[in-house]
């Protein structure tokens, strides 16, 4: 763990580890946000488990060993995940305003219980627009909480111990992964479960399961406070002063020109990341369920998947909490880069080289330790680029905005995979192969869907230009 200095001419024996700055009211904030973000990625993670057997009921599908069944929920399983993520954009931009003029601490609390209910009411879906229209609204809640949870966290903590508190703050989103994971490996989303003498399906039961963090909000409602950075500028607007009218004004941030700068650079880092997890990160388990596991029954087939979430996000957690040590390192930009890195060659691997169950023990672990980086970056470099009055606001437009950007280039690429199929009717197109021989001339597999998660993984590449101009802000207080 890392430990800090907090005098430059203390001997060794004033060196203090991070956490030591903190006092007990420091640690419920970070609790109390670790679990509302917590709680978040887990509903998040019980989407992606369950949202191919839902769609193979709501659509009425039966065999995926059918090609033209397998395409169909790919299909709608892009839609799905993209109306999601519109959702998830919408709600982040409508409650980052609210969490500058609102609080920070109500705002947690009224995603939550967003997030909670609709992620309850999904299982209730009959039809497949309806469960789009309930993860719509869960994508709100999801959304909205992040920002709001960071400029907590970020406003509370002591300067010198800020960087790594928000870095566990994220890293601990990956114990919400996993516990959507062990979730699937209990509750099988495939397959029917017999409980209380009546047979219920166990996508279903996998998102009831995500009402849970609702009862967070009892627990904190009166004891979690707005942090006293957010009193003060809200007493100076409500005085007329220097702030007045500018909490959370959306309009202040574009003018202002080092604000828009920082808001650019926040969404372009943002953009690459969530494309990265969403458009490749995500569909690990169709890599696993259509290719490397193809012909396995489906009671084994989540078995497996349930362990690859364990091991993706037990790797995810060393490498989101790494990041805010390359920070305090090596600043904010050199850390970006190397996560971006990382996350291309975690692609590459397993993408390209990953075709047998045994694999799943090594690599999985690595591609959740690259693919997961940059988002602990979100957490420690966002908060920095603003102000306290539009903190809330300017570190969800970022982290929002990239998220509807995705959403769309998810909808324009639901077909990438046919750019490298093979002619049809072809021997190759038969046994699901591509055109292209390259991957399998150094080992790999020329599955068209490998060569469609590489070739969008390559956008790392735009984060070394983007990185040039961005601030850096290792070492600077908050600004104010």
């Amino acid at each position: 763990m890392h430990s800090i200095d907090p005098s430059p001419t203390s001997g060794p024996s004033n060196f203090r580890f991070w956490w030591q700055e903190l006092n007990s009211y420091h640690w419920f904030v970070l609790i109390i946000a670790a679990l509302g973000w917590l709680f978040d990625t887990m509903d998040q993670q019980i989407f992606v488990l369950a949202k191919t057997p839902a769609l193979m009921q709501l659509l009425d599908i039966k065999d995926l060993k059918i090609a033209e069944n397998n395409a169909k929920i790919d299909e709608y399983g892009k839609y799905a995940t993209a109306i999601f993520m519109i959702g998830w954009a919408i709600g982040g931009l409508l409650f980052g305003v609210i969490g500058d003029r609102w609080g920070r601490a109500k705002t947690i609390m009224a995603t939550v219980l967003i997030y909670s209910l609709f992620t309850g009411l999904s299982a209730l879906s009959h039809s497949w627009l309806e469960f789009a229209f309930y993860r719509f609204i869960t994508g709100m809640g999801v959304g909205g909480e992040f920002a709001a949870g960071v400029s907590l966290v970020a406003e509370v903590m002591p300067s010198a111990a800020r960087p790594y508190a928000l870095g566990l703050l994220q890293a601990l989103s990956a114990v919400g992964n996993m516990t959507a994971a062990i979730i699937g490996l209990v509750v099988h989303p495939r397959e029917t479960i017999h409980l209380f003498n009546q047979d219920f399906d166990g996508w279903r039961l996998m998102f009831c399961v995500g009402t849970i963090p609702a009862l967070l909000v009892l627990l904190v409602m009166r004891k979690l406070k707005e942090p006293q950075t957010w009193i003060d500028a809200k007493k100076r607007a409500a005085e007329g002063g220097q702030d007045s009218a500018k909490l959370g004004s959306i309009s202040e941030l574009f003018r202002h020109p080092t604000y828009r700068f920082n808001t650019i650079i926040g969404f372009a880092l943002a953009s690459i990341g969530v494309l990265l997890l969403w458009g490749v990160g995500f569909w690990l388990p169709e890599l696993l369920a259509n290719n490397i596991l193809k012909e396995y029954p489906a009671k084994e087939k989540d078995m497996y998947i349930g362990i690859t979430q364990l091991l993706l996000n037990f790797g995810a957690f060393f490498g989101v909490y790494g990041f805010s040590l390359l920070a305090g390192r090596f600043g904010r930009r050199m850390a970006f880069a190397l996560a971006y890195t990382f996350c291309f060659i975690g692609i590459f691997i397993v993408f390209g080289f990953m075709n047998h169950p045994s694999q799943i023990y090594w690599m999985v672990p690595l591609f959740g330790f690259c693919i997961l980086m940059p988002f602990g970056g979100f957490a420690v470099y966002f908060p920095e680029l603003f102000p306290t009055r539009l903190r809330s606001t300017g570190v969800s437009i970022c982290y929002n905005l990239a998220r509807l950007a995705t959403a769309l280039l998810l909808f324009l690429g639901a077909n990438l995979v046919a750019l490298y199929s093979a002619p049809a009717n072809s021997d190759r197109a038969l046994n699901n192969l591509s055109s292209f021989t390259w991957l399998s001339s150094i080992g790999g597999i020329d599955n068209p869907f490998r060569y469609a998660c590489i070739t969008i993984g390559a956008i790392f590449l735009i984060s070394y230009v983007v990185l040039f101009f961005a601030p850096e802000t290792k070492g600077k207080p908050l600004p104010e």
